[in-house]
């Protein structure tokens, strides 16, 4: 469960250096979570419309409670009650679930996740015994920053343009010989904002809490799911966690990808049985179907997800209404 925290901070990067922390903060910003292929398909009906488009969201953050509210709703997060607030903008409507409901369903989604994949896998290879699969392989994980030298004002700031790419690999071999994960990060760093910090603190107690992620950007569900079907993303969102402080600035605008790789021996494998959409047995073989292109063709690289987040405006004034449900709302047991 903890290699679930390491998701929400690449989904929603607030890298920001140590600052002094304001008693409260209000920004607006878009966010969007483009889930890939099966995966993509299997969980598009969790994102809806935002999934798609994007979502324009307005975060206030004050002590221990948090909201982030759009058009159709949002949430209200409360750390002393330990409660998230799920509001319905059109039926004027609002659930309460406490944090060990939303433990429990993402245990529940992980699981699922996994059986999913268990089952592709015995497709693919039917015959195939546990005993019979290969020790577990050791991974090295590559960090690299790239400063383009464009520059640009994002949200009233002067930002400059950073790269953050990750690779993770077996250990002793490249990348293309033994497959692996790529995520690439393209961010528009600004200054220090302070305000940003109070948002960044709030995450970071949540997760801790929550043992988990709760975004704007992912669901419990969603998150479960992704670390299930690859899990080499939570070896890249460990470094960054890790490295991802050493950046100096705050990202204002930043784009993530996360892509599969086959290494040659699984290309080869999957080029020579197109029909089967198979690269061998087991995870193998279903990260080579992943692989395979809508149009016949197989990549040796693929998309598996990508995040955007950008932010809009930042204020530092939070009225009581703006952490509160809204008047007229009614609550909808559960």
């Amino acid at each position: 469960m903890k290699r679930l925290v390491r998701i929400a901070a690449v989904a929603l990067p607030l890298m920001t250096l140590a600052a002094p922390s304001f008693a409260e903060v209000k920004t607006r910003e878009k966010t969007q979570v483009k889930l890939e292929g099966m995966l993509g398909r299997a969980l598009s009906w969790f994102g809806g419309k935002g999934a798609k488009e994007g979502v324009e969201s307005r975060t206030a953050v004050k002590g221990n409670r948090k909201a982030s509210l759009n058009e159709n709703g949002g949430t209200i997060v409360d750390l002393t009650e330990e409660k998230v607030y799920e509001l319905d903008a059109k039926k004027k409507t609002y659930t309460v679930t406490t944090f060990d409901e939303i433990r429990r369903k993402m245990r529940e989604a992980e699981e699922r996740a996994k059986k999913d994949m268990q089952k592709e896998a015995e497709k693919s290879e039917p015959a195939e015994k546990p005993q019979e699969q290969k020790p577990t392989k050791e991974y090295e994980v590559d960090f690299d920053v790239k400063d383009t030298g464009q520059r640009k004002q994002v949200a009233g700031y002067d930002a400059r343009n950073t790269i953050v790419t990750i690779t993770v690999r077996e250990k002793g071999r490249k990348l293309e010989e033994s497959g692996g994960m790529v995520m690439t990060s393209n961010m528009w760093l600004g200054p220090q904002i302070p305000e940003l910090k109070e948002l960044a603190d709030f995450e970071m107690k949540y997760w801790k809490q929550l043992a988990g992620p709760q975004t704007a950007s992912l669901s419990p569900e969603q998150a479960a799911a992704i670390l299930a079907s690859y899990p080499l993303v939570g070896k890249a969102m460990d470094r960054m966690a890790k490295e991802g402080s050493k950046l100096s600035g705050t990202p204002l605008e930043s784009t993530t990808t996360f892509e599969a790789v086959l290494s040659d021996e699984q290309l080869a494998q999957a080029k020579t049985d197109q029909q089967k959409s198979s690269g061998g047995g087991g995870i193998s073989g279903m990260l080579a179907k992943k692989m395979m292109g809508n149009k016949g063709g197989t990549q040796q690289r693929t998309k598996a997800m990508t995040t955007t987040r950008d932010v809009l405006s930042i204020g530092t004034t939070v009225s009581a209404s703006d952490l509160e449900v809204p008047a007229g709302f009614k609550e909808r047991k559960k």
